[in-house]
């Protein structure tokens, strides 16, 4: 006669191997959030152990409730999960009261609008943004982020952050927004060496007609971009040559400032 073992469940209770959706679920957003680059159902499915099926039909329901995003191919942490865990802010090194500032300082010198952006995913997040009464609309006003391919602060993250570049230059194209979007693979690759090259990026009315911006790159202690400060403002009045330097001349201000 053989013995068999019975493991006892207590009822209206899940067997610790076998998750509900509310876990499965936390595992998904925990590994979303622990991510610095947005994730492929693949690669979620590895991190969490759950089949593809499932991990498929969770992260609908998350994207539908705004805790998660689809970017592509890849999901990234939705606006409702970023707000609630305060995921965007900590990816600006140092303190608000070290970097404003600058900002401020470079609002007063320009009178234009002053941005300052981080990567959010394959997208730049502004962080802070000052205006003046006299503020140029923008498609980003309201939404607060950005592409990377056409935007000044985009290329400057873009250029001086060798993994999301390469993550961004694998989709081979990009949307054109005007009819001056730079759409092109390697037209983008010029553009980002002249960046590298001068330490200021550009925006000729790539992202929003009328709208000329000028963005540098500000780095850690540890050499590494972590943000960028731009500045936008009408096409047709602008020196771009004028703001650059103002722009840069911050941007280095606030490196400095994030330095040991």
């Amino acid at each position: 006669m053989t013995t068999q073992t019975v493991s006892q469940v207590v009822p209206g209770e899940r067997p610790a191997s076998q998750p509900g959706s509310l876990e499965r679920g936390i595992d998904i957003l925990l590994a979303l959030s622990a991510a610095d680059r947005p994730v492929t159902l693949s690669q979620l499915c590895r991190s969490t152990g759950l089949p593809k099926s499932t991990a498929h039909r969770l992260l609908g329901v998350l994207c539908g409730r705004g805790l998660a995003r689809r970017m592509g191919n890849a999901y990234m942490p939705g606006e409702l999960l970023e707000s609630m865990a305060g995921l965007v802010r900590p990816r600006v090194p140092g303190t608000r009261a070290v970097v404003l500032p600058y900002l401020l300082y470079l609002y007063e010198t320009t009178r234009q609008t002053v941005n300052l952006a981080v990567p959010s995913g394959l997208e730049a997040r502004y962080v802070e943004r000052l205006y003046g009464h006299n503020r140029v609309a923008s498609r980003s006003d309201g939404l607060d982020r950005a592409p990377l391919h056409c935007t000044a602060t985009g290329k400057a993250l873009l250029a001086f952050d060798p993994a999301l570049r390469r993550e961004v230059l694998a989709r081979g194209s990009f949307e054109r927004l005007t009819r001056r979007t730079i759409t092109g693979l390697a037209a983008l690759e010029r553009e980002l060496a002249q960046v590298r090259r001068h330490g200021v990026a550009y925006a000729r009315e790539e992202f929003t007609e009328g709208v000329a911006c000028v963005a540098a790159p500000v780095f850690g202690p540890d050499g590494r971009i972590r943000m960028a400060v731009g500045v936008a403002a009408p096409a047709h009045t602008a020196s771009l040559a004028r703001l650059g330097i103002s722009v840069r001349g911050a941007a280095q201000a606030v490196s400095a400032a994030l330095g040991p």
